[in-house]
């Protein structure tokens, strides 16, 4: 009993968001802030016929986190796409293509057919963003980020940082043995914007807020080159096990996964066969 009421306020908290927090199952996705960068600023020179051509038919990309150290698994379809079975705490999907306007969302008890909420939410076009489930199954709440996946320049990876452990203090990320500061006085369910970094391998660390005091370090960090990164607190001080203070890394390169960028296309218009698979 639980296990269904956890994940239907999973369900209809990620509606919401992706709703807008509007009782209207068909509210426009819009972009916040100026935040987003569109499809087709990705696009590299001369490339030929697929993908880019078709923006024109409005294409979003939607990436699921489950990060909720306490809350059951799930299973969630974008349109007719599995977009995410079994998803675990600590696990995430690459970015789920559809059409844009309104998109069919159902969300399942996961490795049933027992669906707990289906509805028809509108993606804006060309556009990306990242929900994660967050907090604890008593506090449940979705947390919607609109991603700028803007390329980073030649030899420089693009990372950012999301606060997501409910009983953890302010933090600062910093260069470990004492180094500077990169990210500082991040609280819960705090999101810095995308960052240029040399790629590299990186010893990084998380410090209590203004102090050198490490709670959890970060080592053999390793960030590629054109690659754009979410670095992200997880679990719980508290915690034990799979629920222990730890990080996760998600790779937000929006064709990561695909053989092509076609395949991206051929996604958006249902064909499950080339799905990228789950990162964990």
């Amino acid at each position: 009993m639980l296990r269904l009421s956890a994940l239907s306020l999973i369900a209809v908290m990620t509606l919401a968001s992706l709703t807008g927090c509007s009782k209207s199952a068909t509210d426009s996705l819009s972009p916040a802030g100026g935040r987003a960068s569109g499809i087709e600023a990705l696009r590299p020179a001369n490339t030929p016929n697929g993908f880019w051509n078709r923006t024109r038919l409005g294409i979003s990309g939607v990436l699921f986190v489950h990060a909720s150290p306490d809350a059951p698994n799930v299973d969630i379809n974008l349109g007719w796409l599995p977009a995410a079975r079994n998803l675990a705490f600590g696990q995430n999907t690459p970015y789920r293509f559809a059409f844009s306007g309104p998109r069919r969302i159902q969300v399942n008890v996961a490795g049933t057919r027992t669906t707990v909420i289906d509805a028809t939410p509108t993606l804006a076009p060309r556009t990306f963003y990242t929900v994660f489930a967050i907090d604890k199954v008593a506090n449940l709440a979705p947390l919607v980020l609109v991603d700028d996946l803007t390329p980073p320049a030649a030899g420089k990876a693009h990372v950012r940082f999301v606060h997501l452990s409910p009983d953890a203090p302010a933090v600062d990320v910093a260069v470990a043995n004492g180094g500077p500061v990169v990210f500082g006085n991040k609280s819960f369910k705090d999101a810095t914007a995308f960052t240029p970094l040399p790629a590299g391998k990186y010893d990084l660390e998380v410090r209590l807020a203004g102090t050198n005091t490490v709670v959890l370090p970060l080592p053999g960090i390793s960030l590629d080159a054109g690659r754009i990164y979410t670095v992200y607190a997880k679990g719980l001080v508290a915690g034990t096990g799979a629920q222990a203070l730890g990080a996760g890394i998600i790779v937000n390169s929006p064709f990561y996964g695909f053989r092509s960028d076609d395949d991206a296309v051929k996604q958006a218009q249902g064909d499950a066969a080339v799905s990228a698979p789950s990162q964990n």
